[in-house]
């Protein structure tokens, strides 16, 4: 039986690493959200080539969705809004580039598609959560329309008009209710995950609890930085999709440096 004062075990030679131990969160000021804002944009800047890559492929898969479903829009505001949810996983490559520049090191592309060998089976945890989440949130949206257009829908325009016009409030205030409550479970689950998971190989499971932790001891800094996501995303929205080249490479870089100040870091500083 193992003594009060023994030692931890080490791992040796042919015996797997001990797990990383639960990952501890700080508090941080209320306006913290803006200088990971103008860090994100900093490494932006400074990796402006991969960065812009991968918000090239945000754009183009917001013009996809918009193209294809463009004569079933009731479907584009469910796949256009599930970027909300599925984002911090789509912005994986992202977190690595803000990675390599802080240790220094070169900023590169093609390393950073297939950063999520690091610690896939975690990630792949995560995903089919974030999956799950997003397809019942569709399937929400969805019947939230056929809810309070039981005839038939109005085209694209009439819609627009009747929503700047304020004409079916009842609708606007069930979906974007609706809306929230996901949005919520997606924020409070992956506000530090992704991040953590390939910065450390975190398992899944404290991984999302460390993102609840952060958000629990920081409320109002984390609705400053949900309201800059939210809006950040809607201006990208706003411009037809093209928007995103760079909101999206903005808020991924800044998620990482959001990641560096709610998650203490390993090991005696220094």
């Amino acid at each position: 039986m193992a003594q009060q004062n023994d030692p931890p075990p080490v791992s040796g030679p042919g015996q797997p690493d001990p797990a990383p131990p639960f990952p501890g969160v700080r508090d941080v000021p209320l306006g913290a959200p803006l200088r990971w804002i103008a860090l994100g944009a900093g490494d932006l800047k400074a990796c402006a080539i991969p960065s812009l890559f991968y918000g090239f492929c945000f754009t183009g898969m917001g013009l996809l969705l918009t193209v294809a479903f463009r004569h079933a829009y009731e479907y584009v505001f469910a796949l256009t809004s599930g970027f909300l949810i599925l984002g911090p996983f789509l912005a994986m490559g992202l977190y690595e580039i803000s990675r390599r520049r802080q240790r220094g090191e070169a900023c590169e592309l093609l390393p950073t598609l297939t950063v999520w060998r690091r610690n896939a089976g975690n990630i792949g945890v995560f995903a089919v959560v974030l999956g799950i989440v997003f397809l019942v949130w569709a399937r929400a949206s969805l019947i939230v329309f056929a809810l309070f257009y039981t005839g038939e829908m109005p085209d694209l325009s009439d819609f627009i008009g009747q929503v700047l016009s304020l004409e079916n409030l009842e609708f606007l205030a069930a979906y974007f209710g609706v809306g929230l409550v996901f949005a919520f479970i997606a924020f409070a689950a992956s506000v530090v995950a992704v991040p953590l998971m390939l910065d450390r190989n975190q398992d899944a499971i404290s991984s999302m609890l460390a993102s609840f932790s952060a958000l629990l001891r920081n409320p109002g800094t984390m609705l400053v930085w949900a309201v800059l996501i939210v809006s950040l995303t809607l201006l990208g929205f706003l411009t037809f999709h093209v928007g995103l080249v760079v909101m999206m490479p903005i808020i991924g870089h800044a998620t990482w440096h959001a990641y560096r100040d709610l998650v203490e870091p390993q090991g005696p500083p220094g």
